[in-house]
């Protein structure tokens, strides 16, 4: 019986971990919050790390105008820890997740679109691919090649055009009651704790739907320095997830780390037999030849930069893994363990 009350509006809750984002977070949040989904609540948590540019003073600011925009501090500074954090404090009775980015560009009607294909799908989870977007010579590069079989080894939330159902993509849309009993991100990950969080989704009977159509831009690393230790980082978390996970590895995840040793082995056999040396060569020539393609195929001379940026790409993504392989202990994950992470998350 209908007695004249309004039905409950469900809520969503957007987590922003931020870092030092001045030159983009209000650019986010006014993208994201402008012409929000009729009939839901809207809540926006941005978790900072510590920020000393200036980024927490515009998030106060922002916030005194739009009183559903909220400021925490994550002492943790990690990602995981945010959004976690974001949950446990402005989460209780709302429906659905969105995890946001402080540093990309999102397009028009963002949140009404994954909600609509959630709708239509029924996943528990949708993810979006990502466009990497460069602004110097240096991250066209990146860019080019991250969205490259060479960069990405084929995959679909990598700049892919592709949508269905996935076993991991990049974070978007998600089931709040499902992301707690899961037990949220788990906080001992800096890197990788999207694709070891899905792994648990997946095995608790959740799904994941790639939306080929609502894409967002990222801006990559704008140096060799910073693109090695993104890479290593990547590797170092991959190591983990597929010890814990051993199903989660990928033909194009092993085979980076395995050729790479191959060619060092060869190097190391090249001062007895010469012939060893073909293999090392062979891989030089790849690279050379993907930086004259991409420059072909951009006519630009950035894409030169192509195949130094993809060999850095391979050699410190195989570093971290076998670094993560030799220095961190894992145990298989079991589904009691989520559990566990539940009551702590």
């Amino acid at each position: 019986m209908n007695d004249g009350t309004p039905p409950a509006r469900e809520a969503i809750l957007l987590a922003i971990p931020a870092l030092n984002e001045a030159n983009t977070i209000i650019g986010v949040l006014e993208r994201l919050t402008r012409n929000p989904p009729k009939g839901y609540d809207l809540r926006v948590c941005v978790v900072d790390g510590g920020s000393t540019d200036g980024t927490t003073e515009l998030v106060r600011a922002y916030a005194r105008q739009h009183p559903f925009v909220f400021l925490e501090c994550n002492s943790r500074r990690i990602q995981s820890a945010g959004v976690n954090l974001a949950v446990a404090l402005h989460g209780e009775g709302a429906r659905w997740l969105v995890r946001c980015d402080a540093h990309a560009n999102y397009p028009r009607d963002f949140l009404r679109r994954l909600l609509r294909t959630q709708a239509q799908t029924a996943a528990s989870s949708v993810v979006v691919p990502m466009d990497s977007i460069g602004c110097t010579r240096f991250q066209k590069a990146v860019a080019w090649v991250s969205d490259s079989l060479v960069g990405s080894g084929g995959s679909a939330h990598r700049g892919g055009r592709r949508s269905g159902f996935v076993d991991h993509g990049h974070h978007a849309l998600i089931s709040l009651d499902l992301f707690r009993r899961v037990g949220g991100y788990d906080e001992s990950f800096t890197h990788n704790e999207d694709a070891e969080f899905d792994c648990r989704l997946r095995a608790l009977g959740g799904t994941i739907y790639l939306d080929g159509r609502i894409r967002l831009e990222y801006h990559p690393r704008d140096s060799f320095h910073r693109l090695w230790r993104q890479y290593f980082n990547y590797g170092k978390g991959r190591s983990r997830t597929v010890r814990r996970h051993p199903t989660s590895l990928r033909p194009r995840q092993f085979a980076v780390p395995s050729f790479l040793a191959l060619c060092f082995a060869c190097l190391l056999a090249s001062p007895f037999r010469a012939e060893w040396l073909l293999l090392p060569l062979v891989y030089l020539a790849a690279l050379a030849a993907t930086s004259l393609q991409i420059m072909w195929k951009h006519r630009s001379l950035c894409g030169l930069l192509a195949g130094p940026v993809a060999g850095v790409m391979h050699a410190a993504w195989a570093c971290g893994f076998y670094t993560g392989l030799i220095k961190t202990r894992e145990e298989r994950w079991q589904p009691d363990d989520a559990k566990t992470l539940a009551k702590t998350a």
